[in-house]
């Protein structure tokens, strides 16, 4: 079926506008470049509701004032980052139309109801946000509380949608050729797309390890700063309990993914390792540089037969290589290869962090109190997001040279517009205004003590 689909499709491959594109690399790197600065905030509006909204029940159940007031600033925080989000969520809307013109008009009428649902979701989520973080004291408790669940169910639905999208570019489907024409589109087949679970839940979990660390990052600091009320410690614990419960999960989906990308993209997978030939028993090397001339990973440690366990839990088994393709149809192997080695990397060190907290509370009741761990907590943070951003990098490049598995390459389906470096500078003065006045709105919230969000006295201990 696979093979009669890119057959069929190569008739829409030949008329395809678009033209000769002299920045194709600027435009791939502002694409880039937006999505970078998107996805760690689409991380928090995936989780920070879910954190919020778990310690405002706790403050009604118990009736602490602490609970209430670490809701209360967590809140403000969501909605700084969701105003900043909504910047760059548009930015990227254009970027697609724009930049893409030619993967719009081929494929819009297949993924374009994703588009549609999203912005849906954003504006249900806007509308509840504004409700719940204006409501603080001006609701019933219960029906404020009751205000923060579309705030999860939509952040949840929209990052659905787009995701889907994502899933169905690596595997695309829910379309017909007739004439060399893509015809009968069925979005909702396009939708729910074979990548899509493994893709939605391995970001889902993301979300949370992102947002739980760097939250957890923050009061670490403050707690090596001696600040070991219970306002600090409670934050600290609640965040760190939300990213080190779902970062050992993350290694399961991790692997769920690569059997499914062994499957669906074989020469991605190969892109992963390095691996030139097609060969039975293949090994998995760590580290190392790729050698294009060569054709073979140098300076590594090769582990016999790992690549073949690890992708279809048989150490015999036949592993496609680069050598199933010609030259041109295979993505950049050292930035496919490096991004995905620092992703496991990272991973595999953020979840042996999160049993280390989870054995010592369970066993003990109390934080650790090596101060290597608090170190550790604050690196976390920045560390994730450099694994969430690998992430994407191993899924994105490794794609390449296609915008649509199999169907549509990257040069095809940009814009023929030159002076995108105009563009892209001016997207770069964006961005960082855009950083300086979150950091500055941040650390003017930070400054108010917690006794500032309630009219009760907030526990000293």
């Amino acid at each position: 079926m696979r093979g009669e689909l890119t057959a069929l499709l190569a008739a829409v491959v030949d008329t395809l506008g678009g033209g000769p594109q002299p920045d194709l690399l600027e435009a791939r790197q502002m694409q880039a470049l937006s999505l970078g600065v998107h996805i760690p905030l689409v991380c928090f509006g995936i989780a920070f509701p879910a954190m919020f909204l778990f310690v405002e029940g706790l403050y009604l159940r118990t009736g602490d004032a602490t609970y209430k007031a670490l809701a209360k600033r967590w809140s403000k925080v969501a909605l700084i980052l969701f105003a900043v989000g909504v910047v760059t969520g548009t930015i990227l809307s254009f970027e697609f139309g724009l930049l893409w013109p030619e993967f719009m008009a081929t494929f819009g009428g297949v993924f374009g109801v994703a588009f549609g649902l999203e912005g849906i979701s954003f504006f249900v989520e806007a509308i509840f946000m504004a409700i719940y973080v204006y409501g603080w004291d001006r609701l019933r408790p219960r029906a404020h509380l009751l205000c923060g669940v579309p705030i999860v169910i939509s952040g949840f639905a929209g990052s659905f949608n787009v995701i889907a999208v994502n899933g169905w570019m690596n595997n695309p489907e829910g379309f017909d050729v007739v004439d060399g024409r893509v015809v009968d589109p069925r979005p909702f087949d396009a939708l729910i797309n074979t990548h899509l679970w493994h893709e939605l839940i391995h970001m889902y979990l993301a979300g949370y390890i992102v947002a739980g660390f760097l939250v957890a990052g923050v009061y670490a600091f403050a707690w090596r700063r001696g600040r070991r009320d219970r306002y600090h410690r409670t934050g600290l614990v609640v965040a760190l309990s939300f990213a080190c419960l779902a970062a050992p999960v993350q290694v399961v989906i991790g692997d769920w993914a690569a059997r499914t990308v062994a499957d669906t993209q074989p020469v991605k997978l190969a892109a992963f390792e390095g691996l030139a030939r097609t060969q039975a028993g293949a090994p998995f090397t760590i580290g190392g540089i790729f050698d294009e001339d060569e054709q073979r990973v140098r300076y590594g440690i090769e582990v016999p037969k790992l690549l073949s366990l690890l992708s279809e839990h048989d150490p015999d088994a036949r592993v496609t290589g680069l050598d199933a393709v010609p030259p041109e149809d295979r993505p950049p192997v050292n930035v496919v290869r490096f991004a995905f080695q620092t992703m496991v990397g990272i991973g595999t060190g953020l979840a042996l962090l999160g049993a280390v907290f989870v054995a010592t509370w369970l066993r003990r009741r109390r934080l650790p109190r090596s101060a290597w761990f608090y170190r550790a907590v604050m690196a976390a943070g920045p560390l994730s997001i450099v694994a969430l951003i690998s992430g994407w990098i191993t899924t994105e490049v490794g794609r390449q040279p296609w915008v649509v598995y199999g169907v549509m390459r990257t040069e095809q389906a940009v814009t023929a517009a030159d002076g995108l470096e105009v563009g892209y500078a001016v997207l770069v003065a964006v961005y960082v205004s855009l950083a300086a006045g979150v950091l500055w709105l941040l650390r003017r919230l930070a400054g108010q003590p917690p006794q500032t969000e309630v009219s009760e006295p907030v526990a000293a201990d």
